[in-house]
């Protein structure tokens, strides 16, 4: 999918820009999330299988970003909720089994960057704005050169179909509506 040629950089094209093919590194890359629970805390989980291509052009304006979560992967280190997650009340794994990103808009200045794009879950797309930092390139000691961005961006899980909760006692319910999404990502330079 084509930047449109959105991307506009307050400067010249960042220093360590480097045009080609990324994959997403998993041993050092985590998609997080945290929702509101109990109206007094947070439940946090993470996506331990998620794949990722970026595609830096020679143009930054022509780049790409595409990703794939694997949403039986949900670990949020209780089996039981995990297990709930991936049912129809939440994920509907067997229907809808991965969530995708595909990016439309890069604005960045320095280090830091807004990427505009779209969300697929359950079969609904909607648009979402990730603001982030840039962490740099750099060769490892095996030759590799990697990258590394953070972001974050809120979304509502109703405008996704996800709209189960339970009232409490107490008063109030069970889950809060907006759902945090992190992401700290380091991606490796494909040869």
């Amino acid at each position: 999918m084509r930047l449109h040629g959105v991307m506009t950089i307050t400067t010249e094209t960042h220093p360590q820009y480097i045009a080609g093919t990324w994959k997403l590194d998993p041993a050092h890359s985590t998609v997080s999330f945290s929702v509101k629970h109990l109206m007094i805390s947070k439940v946090r989980g993470t996506f331990d299988i998620v794949d990722a291509t970026i595609v830096t052009a020679e143009n930054p304006a022509d780049s790409t970003i595409e990703a794939t979560i694997d949403l039986a992967s949900v670990n949020t280190n209780l089996a039981d909720r995990d297990n709930h997650l991936r049912t129809g009340d939440f994920f509907k794994i067997d229907e809808f089994p991965t969530a995708t990103f595909r990016s439309h808009g890069l604005i960045a200045n320095g280090d830091d960057f807004t990427l505009e794009g779209e969300l697929t879950l359950r079969g609904v797309t909607k648009p979402i704005t990730l603001k982030g930092e840039f962490g740099g390139v750099i060769t490892d000691g095996y030759g590799q050169t990697k990258a590394a961005a953070s972001a974050t961006t809120k979304i509502n899980r109703h405008d996704f179909g996800v709209s189960w909760n339970a009232a409490l006692e107490a008063g109030g319910v069970t889950l809060g509506d907006d759902v945090t999404i992190s992401l700290d990502l380091q991606v490796v330079l494909q040869k």
